[in-house]
């Protein structure tokens, strides 16, 4: 028998189901305040049953972080990131973060509220921050390479960067007027504008 049949469960329900039941808990209440019965009752199943599917809350953390931190990484990965100007790679990788905040919205904030008190919540810590180091570099080489500004530093340009992507998380609705396209476009409008040497 596969790890996948295995893993599936009871009718309706399977790991993934959990996972998203999860993280809207551990956003709405907390990671610590939430418990595996809690979740239990929401689901309307057994402990046992989600002890079928997952080995520990833990391990839900651990899998919703790695789906935020998965695809942010997947973006420095793309195509568009790893060919063409420094600029170019920035604006493709700023392009893939908003894709991925606006996809993903609830393992991103989930991802953000995290403070390093446990062993998983500081790997995240230590993923997200390489992924920001990146880009951060990129903000440096697109300088260097005179299609961005020499007079900002290029470290604070990068926090104000992902201060704007990762507000998304805050006011972006699915369902609302601006697709993930446009809003990336905007964003990209006001931060080259802004950062192109005149």
């Amino acid at each position: 028998m596969t790890e996948t049949a295995l893993r599936r469960g009871r009718p309706g329900y399977d790991q993934r189901g959990i996972l998203e039941v999860a993280v809207t808990a551990f956003n709405e209440y907390g990671y610590d305040a939430t418990s595996i019965g809690m979740l239990a009752e929401r689901l309307g199943l057994s402990k046992s049953a989600i002890y079928h599917h997952v080995s520990s809350k833990d391990e839900l953390l651990a899998l919703a972080l790695d789906e935020a931190l998965g695809d942010l990484e997947g973006v420095l990965a793309a195509s568009g990131a790893t060919t063409g100007s420094a600029a170019d790679r920035l604006a493709s990788v700023l392009r893939g973060a908003v894709a991925v905040l606006t996809d993903k919205v609830p393992y991103v904030t989930l991802l953000l509220r995290v403070r390093g008190n446990t062993e998983i919540e500081r790997a995240a810590l230590a993923r997200r921050r390489a992924f920001d180091r990146a880009v951060a570099e990129l903000v440096v080489q697109a300088r260097d390479e005179g299609s961005l500004r020499a007079d900002v530093d290029p470290g604070i340009v990068a926090r104000l960067l992902f201060g704007m992507i990762n507000s998304i998380v805050e006011w972006y609705r699915p369902d609302g007027p601006e697709t993930p396209q446009q809003l990336a476009d905007d964003l990209l409008t006001i931060a080259f504008t802004g950062l192109r040497t005149p």
